[in-house]
């Protein structure tokens, strides 16, 4: 009788075994940190997107879909409150049971201030605080990655280890990227080149490819006459002949800033990935793709 208890009674015994050995649900804000947590959770799972590719993360409505991920998740990873501020409700409300990590302020991270004005002045005062873009910079993502993995490892020990292992080869294919793009960019350094908005000074940072001016305050917002005027002159002053502009925005605002200005070369670059694959090589393609602008730009391609 004691060997058939013990028999009926060992499946239920398993259970909270069973329960404790599964992989936390996930949900992340953009693209690249889908990429990143991707990256870590390897054959593991993959995480929940929250914003979808082509969205502006600034100002967005989820989906039930969305929201119900938000809810069922066991960790949230997103990159900061100053880029999705409407996040902050949605987490409080629907995931507040849930290991929050908000990228940007984990350990490693280097953070670079707002620049201001559309020539980046230092006396204008656009926006004050830190620069939430920072997924442009492969070393903090490089960090990302050891956040990601020591979360999710806290959250899930049976399987720590692998997290740890992905993360680490996860930075190692980063080193040498890093290597690879600063050889590429070896020759691009003297580019002069206006981007669409100001998005990109963790890339130009790391790599030293500074632009030259942003069009935009922001992703979310049109610029002022004066603005238009600032960038024109700049344009003129330093022979400015590229100007990135971004997919999901209209061609005819970058158009009309230059018009009359003569010879600049319009390429499409954008910091989220917006039409790449939702996989852990999304993050890797997007700085090469990054890359091959400023090296367009520079050969006059």
């Amino acid at each position: 009788m004691n060997t058939l208890l013990r028999s009926l009674c060992l499946p239920w015994l398993l259970v909270p075994a069973l329960a404790a050995a599964e992989v936390p649900a996930v949900a992340v804000d953009i693209p690249p940190v889908h990429s990143l947590v991707d990256r870590v959770m390897g054959e593991l799972g993959s995480p929940d997107l929250v914003i979808q590719p082509g969205a502006s993360p600034h100002g967005y409505a989820m989906r039930p879909s969305e929201a119900e991920a938000l809810a069922h998740a066991d960790a949230v990873f997103w990159v900061s409150d100053a880029l999705t501020p409407w996040l902050a409700g949605a987490r409080e409300s629907l995931a507040d049971e849930a290991l929050q990590v908000a990228l940007m302020e984990t350990a490693g991270t280097r953070q670079l201030a707002y620049r201001h004005g559309a020539t980046f002045e230092a006396h204008a005062h656009d926006h004050e605080g830190v620069d939430p873009h920072g997924w442009l910079d492969p070393v903090n993502a490089q960090a990302w990655l050891e956040a990601i993995a020591k979360s999710l490892g806290d959250l899930d020990p049976a399987n720590a280890d692998a997290y740890r292992r992905n993360a680490s080869q996860g930075q190692a294919e980063l080193e040498t990227l890093i290597d690879e793009l600063n050889e590429r960019l070896a020759d691009a350094r003297d580019a002069r080149f206006i981007v669409f908005h100001d998005a990109y000074q963790y890339f130009e940072n790391r790599f030293d490819v500074p632009a030259v001016g942003a069009i935009s305050l922001g992703d979310a917002s049109d610029p002022s006459p004066a603005r238009i005027r600032a960038i024109q002159d700049r344009v003129a002053e330093f022979g400015v002949k590229c100007v990135f502009r971004e997919p999901q925005f209209s061609p005819a605002l970058v158009e009309s800033v230059f018009e009359g200005t003569g010879g600049e070369t319009s390429l499409v670059i954008d910091p989220l990935g917006v039409d790449l694959p939702l996989d852990a090589e999304l993050y890797p393609q997007l700085l090469r793709r990054l890359a091959d602008g400023v090296v367009r730009c520079a050969s006059g391609a």
